[in-house]
């Protein structure tokens, strides 16, 4: 039990990000159909700027290896392990690496999940000017940046003690 307590900031926050991007998942699904994205289908929040969509991407980030869900599904279940085994080295007791490795934790459990489910990953966060278009995302997909952006800031840093 002990050893599960010193996880806790780790556990708790991916639980929390695995949490919003299921529920959030959940209402685009239920809100939009498939596959909407531009204008009368989708819903503009900031118009030009900002809209909720529902998209399928079966590929990584910025739909990088389509159509390999499985092999992407893979590759998740791979790094879920490899944190684990080498949490040691990871510094995973420590807070700063709990927070950074809770969002990415959370991401990448929110991701599989969809991958299992139904072959893809549900996108609806849709950011764009004009014609230039951000690829869709997640929660989930901003849980794994903010974890990695947050690893590397504080790989540069003094590391921050246990007790902290």
């Amino acid at each position: 039990m002990r050893k599960i307590a010193a996880y806790k900031r780790l556990h708790s926050l991916a639980l929390l990000i695995l949490a919003l991007d299921q529920v959030t998942k959940y209402l685009i699904e239920r809100t939009l159909p498939l596959g909407s994205f531009y204008p009368p289908h989708c819903i503009e929040v900031i118009p030009g700027f900002f809209s909720l969509v529902h998209v399928g991407n079966t590929g990584a980030a910025w739909s990088l290896f389509s159509g390999y869900p499985k092999a992407l599904a893979i590759i998740g279940l791979v790094a879920l392990v490899a944190l684990f085994v080498f949490r040691k080295s990871l510094q995973l007791k420590l807070p700063q690496s709990q927070w950074a490795f809770g969002l990415i934790i959370g991401g990448i459990v929110g991701n599989l999940i969809d991958r299992f489910r139904q072959g893809y990953v549900t996108d609806f966060l849709d950011f764009h000017v004009n014609d230039f278009y951000w690829p869709s995302f997640n929660v989930a997909d901003s849980g794994i940046t903010i974890g990695v952006g947050l690893y590397i800031l504080f790989s540069f840093r003094q590391p921050v003690s246990e007790e902290s």
